[in-house]
């Protein structure tokens, strides 16, 4: 069954892009298909929000929207955190790089805690 990864993202160049640092105020998200541990699909999405920064909780939606089961990011603040946990969707912050190493990061279980930046 595949897994899909939302990771927040400075550009639009797919496993290439780098993290980043705020998932609220980033221009894309790269969506990572994971499937069997293979990575099946990379796609990359506009932040419908990116100019606005959006009303609280609609970032959260637009990504449980895509399908995502987790999001990666450099760092998120508390409240958009408990959205996420409300939509059943896990938290990574933390993660730097391109987001090809925050996947991988992620998947072997470097990559899981979901502190809030500061």
């Amino acid at each position: 069954m595949a897994k899909i990864i939302a990771v927040a993202s400075n550009n639009e160049k797919g496993l290439d892009s780098q993290v980043s640092a705020h998932f609220g105020r980033c221009p894309y998200y790269t969506l990572v298909e994971i499937e069997e541990g293979e990575i099946k699909k990379v796609t990359s999405l506009q932040n419908p929000y990116y100019f606005t920064h959006g009303e609280p909780g609609q970032v959260p939606e637009f990504i449980k929207k895509q399908g995502a089961e987790v999001v990666i990011t450099g760092g998120m603040g508390p409240r958009a955190i408990g959205f996420f946990d409300k939509l059943g969707i896990k938290v990574a912050t933390g993660a730097s790089g391109n987001v090809a190493e925050a996947v991988d990061s992620y998947l072997k279980g470097n990559l899981k805690d979901k502190g809030p930046c500061p």
